[in-house]
């Protein structure tokens, strides 16, 4: 049974944690970003479909091509920061589930391409919501956003493998507190929660 974590590793990953939208000069190694894989990958997924498609962006080359496809107010974020992220979604994740499904044949499961597109959708999104908790965990901080253009993202990144869709990017790095705005409210549980 797994014990609870500590106030201050709670305060990390959620409590005190923030979406920055702008970074130190601090860099970000690749083995970080192998350390956050090896965190997020373990994150649950239906059936362990594991649909989602990481294009790191270090290189300026990568952050400018990622920036053009985006609005003009995240363009600048993508660009200043250490490393920029589309988390994209396989759609036809179902062909690995012999591997990582093994116990039974699921392919099955998600014949239906609208119904495994909505699916590649919503675990690759459980799984974008384990890279912002495995960076935090890890020490860096993270600024997910919606503004850009699929398509053109896919085009920029996805070219070769017209499978993988994007489905949202995010910046990496360490956060520089002066980008950060006034804490936003959440609401009380009885606001939006029914026990049945």
């Amino acid at each position: 049974m797994a014990e609870k974590l500590s106030d201050a590793a709670l305060d990390t990953i959620f409590r005190t944690a923030r979406t920055y939208n702008g970074y130190t000069d601090q860099p970000v190694s690749e083995a970080e970003l192998h350390a956050i894989w090896d965190l997020m990958k373990w994150g649950p997924t239906s059936a362990n479909q594991l649909p989602a498609r990481l294009v790191w962006c270090v290189s300026d080359e990568a952050k400018e091509k990622l920036a053009a496809c985006s609005s003009a107010q995240n363009a600048p974020k993508i660009l200043k920061a250490p490393v920029s992220v589309v988390i994209g979604m396989d759609q036809d994740f179902h062909d690995h589930l012999p591997e990582f499904f093994p116990h039974v044949d699921a392919r099955p499961w998600f014949a239906d391409p609208q119904a495994r597109t909505v699916s590649a959708m919503r675990n690759s999104t459980l799984q974008g919501a384990y890279f912002i908790i495995a960076a935090r965990a890890l020490g860096l901080d993270t600024g997910p956003m919606s503004g850009f253009d699929n398509a053109k993202v896919d085009a920029a990144f996805f070219a070769d493998t017209p499978n993988v869709r994007s489905n949202f990017i995010t910046t990496l790095g360490h956060g520089d507190p002066a980008t950060i705005f006034e804490r936003l409210p959440r609401p009380a549980f009885e606001k939006f929660n029914t026990i049945a």
